[in-house]
């Protein structure tokens, strides 16, 4: 176990280093507060599930599900089967991870988000490694961003009738979009991008009805792809 001093600084800098990327998920979670409390979500109910999912595109992707009426598990299977890039991610952190406590994995796990790959590449880029007590400062810093602008964005839904009238039912994509540079490691990413953005293509353009399970699929196959390539 770390020295106390050296475990706070390093908590602090991971925290310190996530902001500018929390601050463009505090966007998007504005968004979602305010499109969950106007699709009958209670206040709670939207601050639980940013809590508990923690996973902006696959939360968007259960509300549409929900909204739609196919049900809780048609919801549950679509929000996990677009999160299916976290098991490349955990597996990116598993040098962060390995030999810890049972709690401290489950904890790195709960907070792994696009975000952590960016986080340790920042750090790959200072030429330091990414510690557990590094991803943790900023993991923890996302997810205090990410419950708190569900909160404003629910409590301020009643002040804004319509939000994609004003474009924030798309502030989730434009964030997303802004992130890709940053999780861009090389012409070894192209294939399961290709692979990926290949698939939901296929699926707008042949089988435009399915245009949303096109995407979950999208997720899927690039992820099995990064995988078979040992691509961490």
């Amino acid at each position: 176990m770390q020295a106390p001093s050296t475990t706070r600084s390093e908590i602090l800098l991971g925290a310190r280093d996530m902001l500018p990327m929390a601050l463009a998920a505090a966007t998007y979670g504005v968004a979602f507060g305010l499109l969950a409390s106007q699709s009958g979500f209670s206040f709670l109910q939207s601050l639980s599930m940013s809590a508990m999912v923690f996973g902006g595109s696959a939360q968007l992707v259960a509300l549409d599900q929900l909204t739609a009426g196919a049900g809780v598990a048609a919801a549950i299977v679509a929000g996990a089967a677009l999160n299916m890039r976290i098991l490349l991610i955990t597996a990116s952190m598993r040098s962060a991870l390995v030999q810890r406590p049972w709690w401290q994995i489950a904890t790195g796990v709960y907070l792994a988000t696009d975000a952590s790959v960016a986080l340790m590449q920042t750090a790959k880029n200072r030429g330091a490694l990414a510690s557990y007590w590094y991803l943790l400062g900023g993991g923890a810093l996302l997810l205090l961003v990410w419950v708190a602008s569900t909160s404003i964005g629910a409590v301020l839904s009643q002040g804004i009738p319509d939000p994609a009238r004003f474009g924030l039912d798309f502030a989730i994509v434009a964030v997303f979009i802004a992130l890709l540079p940053g999780l861009w490691r090389g012409r070894s990413d192209l294939f399961p991008w290709l692979v990926a953005a290949g698939t939901v293509a296929l699926f707008v353009v042949l089988f435009p009805s399915l245009a949303g399970w096109g995407l979950l699929l999208g997720a899927i196959s690039g992820a099995v792809v990064a995988g078979l390539s040992h691509d961490n």
